[in-house]
């Protein structure tokens, strides 16, 4: 704040002073000046905003959010389709891996070795790997989290790699084990070594909430190395454990239950009295308790298709149950909510098209693939796909299967499906065509091995070759448009109307012959 003229007369005789009375000014004025949301007053009564650290409040309220959130998902339709919603997005029919040293040779072995093995990876020996991905997947965004341990074999057990994975829920890491331990310390069941790097997971043997397994000592946990251990959850925060995904949204989810409930009982109570029997003199005689149903009997509660008299009934009075308004309207702005808390589409959560046109849903799946494909790559990648790569390579070299424990690996998540397929097929086509994206990279983004997929069209225009045969869709032999790439065509360009750009310049996958 620049000083007035008040401020320049002090100056004159007491530079000193003028320069507090200066500062305190701006001082108070930036005190004026601050954040609405930390005013303090009647808006923002009852705000409670503690400042404690992200494991503090997981270590509080994260059992509690698991098993709530679990048991919504077992019983509401709406938290069930989430969840299955974000699994289906993140995994689909699993993320590839592909050997990337360099050596042909070697990366075709090891993609093969990793191929067998897949199969027979499950330590409960019922998925495979990639089955083992969307269990992975379903209970990080369910429970909040999930742990992936290394079991190593024996040689004589007949795997492809001696090597299993064994997934464990959240609640076997044992979140009472918090302490400190010489210089480290234990946050929830993780152990920390001096420089906050982990060091061990305390694991309960048996899963707490099992009668049979507790009784069996299932409570007592024992630390497991921390390299033996893939821990996959969502970091908000620089916390050690992870929440459900739907934890914005526990009590939209829950008061939508009970709305739904206490709606349904109304309308049952309102269809029980079909109709009442009245005398002729209304005001002499009440319904309850002198009110009998068909057979003379009190009438203590109400029953479906009941009708009830009254003494010395004449008249009779049908029931017409009243039409609830706002139903419609308030499940529906609900149901926003909660797809926003989930991070989910309202359209893919609850499958309503009737408010959307092409371009609104596909301008929505855009930032919701954005999303995934971020969730794909700095989470599920990293801390789930990632270790179990290192971990089979490790195997697959000290069983004397492949010569070096370190083979660079590229992830091809699964592809999304599109809205217009055409479309995106265009605009593939004239990105590679333009340079600006390689056939590999639109291969890759199919969900698909770009090699395996090469050779394949290679193996396959062998075959036609051989056989002589020439199909529409063999650009080799057919241009785009359906005409012959015959060697007459090729030695006179300008006898195929195709190749001519003059005949049809829109076409981007003509050939053009010398």
């Amino acid at each position: 704040m620049p000083a007035n003229w008040m401020d320049h007369a002090i100056a004159s005789v007491a530079p000193r002073m003028a320069a507090r009375r200066v500062l305190a000014r701006q001082a108070f004025e930036t005190l004026t000046r601050g954040y609405d949301g930390a005013s303090k007053g009647r808006r923002t009564d009852g705000w409670r905003a503690p400042g404690s650290s992200a494991d503090t409040e997981i270590g509080v309220a994260g059992a509690l959010l698991r098993d709530r959130m679990r048991d919504l998902v077992r019983n509401n339709p709406h938290a069930a389709k989430a969840v299955a919603v974000l699994v289906n997005n993140i995994v689909g029919s699993g993320i590839m891996p592909r050997a990337a040293s360099g050596d042909d040779k070697l990366d075709r072995k090891v993609d093969a070795l990793f191929t067998r093995w897949t199969a027979d990876c499950d330590a409960d020996g019922q998925l495979d790997f990639y089955g083992l991905q969307t269990l992975i997947c379903r209970e990080m965004v369910e429970a909040g989290e999930a742990l992936v341990r290394r079991r190593l074999r024996r040689a004589s057990d007949g795997l492809a790699v001696p090597l299993q994975l064994q997934v464990l829920e959240a609640d076997f890491l044992d979140a009472t084990k918090s302490s400190n331990v010489g210089a480290g310390r234990i946050v929830q069941g993780i152990e920390f070594d001096p420089v906050g790097k982990r060091r061990a997971y305390w694991l309960h043997p048996e899963h707490p909430g099992d009668a049979h397994g507790a009784l069996r000592g299932g409570l007592d946990s024992r630390p497991v190395p921390s390299t033996e251990i893939a821990h996959v959850y969502e970091k908000q925060r620089t916390q050690a454990r992870g929440v459900p995904w739907g934890a914005p949204v526990i009590r939209s989810l829950r008061d939508l239950d009970d709305y739904e409930v206490a709606e349904l009982v109304r309308k049952k109570t309102e269809a029980c009295v079909t109709a009442i029997v009245f005398g002729d003199d209304e005001s002499q005689q009440g319904i309850a308790p002198t009110v009998v149903d068909a057979d003379g009997n009190r009438v203590e509660q109400f029953e479906p298709g009941l009708i009830a008299y009254a003494r010395g009934g004449k008249d009779i009075r049908f029931n017409q149950p009243s039409a609830t308004g706002g139903y419609g309207e308030y499940k529906r702005a609900s149901l926003h909510t909660i797809s926003a808390g989930f991070r989910v589409p309202y359209e893919l959560l609850t499958g309503d098209l009737s408010q959307v046109n092409y371009s609104s849903i596909r301008a929505g799946l855009v930032e919701f693939r954005r999303q995934i494909d971020a969730v794909q790559w700095q989470l599920f990648i990293p801390m789930f796909c990632a270790p179990v790569w290192r971990w089979f390579t490790e195997a697959a070299w000290a069983a004397g299967q492949i010569p070096t424990p370190d083979v660079p690996v590229e992830w091809s998540p699964p592809k999304f499906e599109a809205v217009d397929p055409q479309k995106d097929a265009m605009a593939n086509l004239l990105s590679i065509r333009s340079g600006t994206m390689t056939l590999a990279e639109v291969i890759a983004r199919q969900g698909r091995n770009p090699d395996a997929v090469l050779a394949e069209i290679a193996a396959t225009n062998a075959k036609l070759d051989a056989l002589g045969l020439v199909l529409d869709s063999d650009p080799r032999r057919v241009t785009k448009t359906g005409s012959a790439q015959t060697s007459d065509l090729a030695s006179d360009p300008a006898s195929d109307p195709v190749a001519d750009p003059e005949n049809d310049p829109a076409e981007p996958g003509t050939a053009q012959q010398d």
